[in-house]
């Protein structure tokens, strides 16, 4: 059992690094990625919420439901702008998956500046580092052009899209199951995907069906529910340093998994402001508390 934790969240950076991959190989538009990821992951999960007996479907109150609604519509809308992120010519995976995941810097922000939760020299050196690297990014691809820097821009907010994720759903996790939370809220972000699908002609996949009913399929079961339900049943047992550690080991593995699968190497300039905003990431996420940081959705 001393292992198991430390082997589940190895396994899960490697799932979730994935992600990025299965996108890029994907033929279709964003929002359809984004739509049939959510779709069939809730169809995953539907036997299991239906049997959790600690949180009945049935009898949850009503205001938990319309709050874990907002939540799925906020998780729609972090994988519509990350995934367009992924889209965007120029993007590299290094820059996107960087970008999407400095949410703890982002919420830092927030914390101090809007909530007036004062933050630790250690956190605020963290904020700085990070967001160091975020610009470094950002003039790096500006220099590539303005759709690139749209890019970056649109994963940056879906990052933003992911920290309201985790400070809304925090209070609610702790009352809801794992399977009924993610049931609920990963049905209402499919369903808002559906719409957004809809109503821009997105909804049909592009290319070979078969090929990309797989990759959606692969995107639904290895990195949204076999990473991180290994990740949110193995961040109960570690120690806060591996749990930040693991927050940055996605963009890593991703970074790796492009080069070698995609033949993509980022530029120095970009790679030098990815080392600031993991190191800066790594540092806000650790000093900010001892409650463990929730993976990315």
């Amino acid at each position: 059992m001393a292992r198991g934790p430390f082997a589940a969240i190895a396994a899960a950076i490697v799932a979730v690094s994935f992600s990025s991959i299965f996108i890029r190989w994907s033929e279709s538009d964003a929002v359809t990625i984004a739509f049939y990821r959510l779709a069939l992951a809730t169809l995953i999960v539907l036997p299991f919420a239906a049997a959790d007996r600690s949180t009945p479907l049935r009898g949850l109150p009503r205001r938990d439901v319309l709050l874990m609604a907002g939540i799925g519509v906020v998780l729609a809308a972090h994988f519509a702008f990350w995934i367009t992120s992924l889209k965007t010519e120029g993007v590299t995976v290094a820059s996107s998956v960087v970008l999407v995941t400095s949410h703890p810097v982002m919420v830092a922000l927030v914390s101090h500046f809007f909530l007036k939760e004062r933050v630790g020299r250690a956190t605020a050196a963290g904020i700085g580092i990070g967001f160091a690297g975020v610009v470094a990014i950002a003039v790096a691809d500006l220099g590539v052009s303005a759709t690139t820097l749209a890019g970056d821009l649109s994963a940056l907010t879906g990052g933003v899209m992911a920290g309201i994720y985790f400070l809304a759903g925090r209070r609610l996790r702790q009352r809801v199951s794992l399977p009924v939370y993610a049931f609920v809220v990963y049905g209402t972000a499919a369903l808002a995907l559906f719409g957004l699908a809809a109503g821009t002609g997105q909804l049909a996949p592009r290319g070979d069906l078969a090929r990309e009913l797989l990759l959606f399929g692969a995107m639904a079961a290895i990195p949204q529910l076999g990473g991180h339900t290994l990740y949110n049943w193995s961040l109960r047992f570690v120690p806060a340093p591996l749990v930040s550690l693991s927050l940055v080991g996605e963009p890593v593995g991703s970074s790796l998994l492009a080069w070698t699968l995609l033949g993509e190497v980022p530029s120095g300039f970009v790679a030098l402001g990815a080392a600031l905003a993991l190191a800066g990431i790594f540092l806000t996420a650790y000093s900010s508390g001892s409650p463990a940081p929730e993976p990315a959705p």
